[in-house]
């Protein structure tokens, strides 16, 4: 057996968050003072919605598009959180194809529990990069997610690039 080594990933294990099911991640993030907002991974900021990178991504780049309003349903979303939230998507995409210059990507919700929202109280767009090859066994025969880059740097980049656009 061969060992994958990550001790970058101890920090992280150490400090995982328990959920508090009476609050939201999402809002608590919201309503935390802007200086956190690179300790929360908050990219950021508009009138109606916000920016975050997924803590648990699939792949580097990962990142959520969220309305700032507490909302599961979407079709109660208002026109300019809607027009906001999707603008902010293509802004994102722009992004990321700048940075990481990834071969395609995975646009999605998942509406209630059902559906495989972690989060199904406070809708949230997920924004995968994904690369041709980038499919390998390590999530399947180890339960491993290997990703090359650290949040923290995915964040910076990420930030400095939604400056320019």
């Amino acid at each position: 057996m061969k060992n994958l080594w990550a001790p970058w990933r101890m920090k992280f294990v150490k400090s995982v968050h328990k959920l508090n099911r009476n609050k939201c991640i999402f809002c608590s993030m919201l309503k935390s003072p802007v200086k956190n907002d690179k300790k929360n991974h908050l990219v950021y900021r508009g009138k109606n919605a916000f920016i975050i990178l997924n803590i648990y991504p699939y792949s580097n780049g990962h990142l959520m598009v969220i309305p700032k309003r507490h909302i599961a349903d979407f079709t109660l979303l208002t026109v300019p959180e809607f027009t906001e939230m999707f603008t902010l998507l293509q802004r994102c995409i722009k992004s990321l194809k700048k940075i990481y210059r990834p071969d395609g990507f995975n646009i999605g919700l998942n509406l209630g529990k059902s559906a495989g929202a972690g989060i199904d109280k406070h809708l949230h767009i997920h924004l995968v990069p994904r690369w041709s090859g980038d499919i390998n066994f390590m999530p399947v025969i180890n339960e491993t997610k290997v990703l090359p880059e650290l949040l923290d740097a995915t964040y910076t980049k990420l930030k400095n690039t939604l400056k320019l656009l």
